[in-house]
């Protein structure tokens, strides 16, 4: 039964001896469990529709341009993007970021589950409008 890597993403066979001592790659030791299927789906999909590689610049200049936009001067602060308010740990269990559920200027994300989020445009777009202006502005053109 496959595994997967949690941060790097690679592919580690069954049975092998990184589950234990850790991703030769990173040293990650964390890892998710892949089905025989999902993991040919997965390389299926790969060579119908390979993913661009990002060289190693890219990755750097991605990486300063994040620390830029978050103010982070410390080079060895890890950046931790962590975007949602709601996140779904099971059915009708959930995890609440109270700072971020009633912070006014972010938007309310729902984290489904890894790669899938909600986001709630109604609240988001209704933040800051006053629709006592949409009035005056409907009353004013009639």
């Amino acid at each position: 039964m496959p595994h997967q890597c949690v941060h790097c993403g690679k592919f580690i066979e069954a049975g092998s001896k990184e589950i234990i001592e850790g991703c030769v790659d990173c040293g990650g030791k964390f890892f998710y469990y892949i089905k025989d299927e999902q993991l040919q789906r997965i390389k299926d999909r790969q060579e119908n529709d390979p993913i661009e590689i990002i060289t190693q610049e890219d990755k750097i200049r991605i990486e300063k341009d994040v620390r830029e936009m978050a103010g982070i001067v410390d080079e060895e602060m890890p950046v931790i993007l962590d975007l949602e308010s709601i996140r779904v740990v099971a059915d009708g269990k959930f995890e609440l970021d109270i700072v971020n559920l009633f912070n006014k200027k972010r938007p309310l994300v729902y984290k489904l589950e890894e790669g899938k989020y909600i986001i709630d445009l109604a609240t988001t777009l209704n933040q800051g409008f006053d629709s006592s202006k949409f009035t005056e502005m409907k009353t004013s053109k009639s």
